[in-house]
């Protein structure tokens, strides 16, 4: 092999790992845009929103739609925890800014009407939930959450949660997508039932 063809393998070489490398740092940086502001998977710890999501479940969490439009009632997000930010939660909106929330005997009350929750769980071994919670306005900014398995949550109803800022929501749930038995679409209930 002559000089000239050894310098053209060489060239071709460093070209071949020239691409490779730059492959590797533009799918790194589209893969950290994509997590960062599109879309994340998350797993569900604990029995909080049973029967909506089920221990160890897997979801899709819309990042992007946080960064436009404010947290609807009905819509189940995934936040940070006020106390320890390193922490996730994942409850349901129930009220958001402006809205007067209560609980009474376990009832929730939006703007004085009762909701109509199909989607909590009733046949709790432990017994119905007879939450009570005093009559108050969500502040600017802030939603009221509450768990679907009101007597395993740890929600607005508590102090260490309370109102949840805005800016501590991380996104919705969109979709269960594991297990593959239970892939399922997860839309914010449209419109509130009342009693």
């Amino acid at each position: 092999m002559d000089r000239e063809e050894k310098k053209k393998n060489n060239s071709s070489l460093s070209n071949t790992i020239g691409d490779w490398i730059m492959s590797i740092v533009i799918a790194g940086c589209l893969a950290f845009s994509i997590r960062t502001f599109l879309v994340e998977l998350y797993v569900v710890e604990g029995k909080s929103m049973y029967p909506s999501l089920e221990h160890h479940e897997r979801l899709v969490v819309d990042k992007l739609s946080s960064f436009f439009h404010l947290p609807e009632r009905g819509q189940i997000i995934i936040f940070r925890f006020p106390m320890d930010e390193t922490r996730d939660f994942i409850k349901r909106v129930m009220a958001v800014e402006g809205d007067t929330v209560e609980m009474v005997d376990g009832k929730v009350y939006v703007n004085g009407k009762r909701l109509k929750e199909e989607y909590i769980w009733t046949t709790d071994p432990a017994g119905q939930n007879r939450s009570n919670y005093p009559k108050s306005i969500v502040p600017k900014n802030c939603v009221f959450v509450l768990g679907d398995n009101r007597n395993n949550s740890e929600d607005s109803r508590y102090d260490d949660v309370g109102f949840v800022p805005n800016s501590l929501i991380k996104g919705r749930a969109l979709c269960v997508f594991w297990p593959l038995t239970e892939c399922r679409s997860l839309p914010a209930i449209s419109s509130y039932k009342h009693d």
